[in-house]
């Protein structure tokens, strides 16, 4: 393996945004905003969205429409609301 041509692999702490769930592992993602876990200074790095919040994970599928597009959507085309 070359020197100096690869990033920094450490430990990062990613948190959830959406849940607020907190997790450590190793990556090469650097962050400005830094925690003490355990005793040991690590970069924060905040996610959108992660296996903890997303609907394919959670199993809780959500609809947004806010412009009426999936009702107009169904009126035309007959479609259903889906049964849980």
């Amino acid at each position: 393996m070359k020197q100096g041509i690869h990033p920094d692999y450490g430990k990062v702490l990613f948190i959830d945004s959406a849940t607020g769930e907190e997790w450590i592992t190793r990556s090469t993602m650097k962050s400005k905003e830094t925690r003490e876990v355990d005793g040991e200074e690590l970069p924060v790095v905040r996610l959108e969205i992660s296996s903890a919040s997303h609907p394919f994970w959670t199993g809780k599928l959500r609809e947004l429409d806010a412009d009426g597009k999936i009702d107009r959507f169904r009126r035309r085309f007959g479609g259903g609301k889906k049964k849980d």
